[in-house]
């Protein structure tokens, strides 16, 4: 039983060790947007038509708050490298209470076996 102790604190500390690289977070979903105005006889409005954009926008819910900007094309590849972070985070997350749970459990039993001896 001790050997699986330290394996799952061994894995326990390259997750702490790998969060602690992740960078810049950021929660939500991107989507791509296509829009039609309000002027007459633009392409928008051809047929077939052809709309403007594509425009990206960011969508989230943070705090019980939802929340959504429309992203510049020139910020895209930060922010899907800051989503991409934060999903990471999500999954290590994850894992380490997996692994918690895991070593709680073990380091219990181990407490009741040297208790009985």
């Amino acid at each position: 039983m001790r050997r699986r102790t330290q394996g799952l604190e061994r894995k326990i500390q390259q997750i702490q060790r790998e969060l602690a690289t992740l960078g810049d977070l950021r929660p939500g979903s991107l989507s791509e947007q296509y829009n039609v105005c309000g002027v007459a006889g633009c392409r928008c409005k051809a047929s077939p038509p052809q709309r403007h954009g594509p425009y990206h926008q960011l969508s989230f819910t943070r705090k019980g708050k939802a929340t959504s900007r429309f992203v510049r094309r020139e910020e895209l590849a930060a922010v899907k490298a800051q989503l991409k972070n934060y999903a990471r985070l999500r999954k290590l997350v994850d894992q380490w209470i997996d692994l918690g749970i895991e070593l709680s459990t073990l380091r219990l039993e181990e407490s009741r076996e040297r208790a009985r001896k």
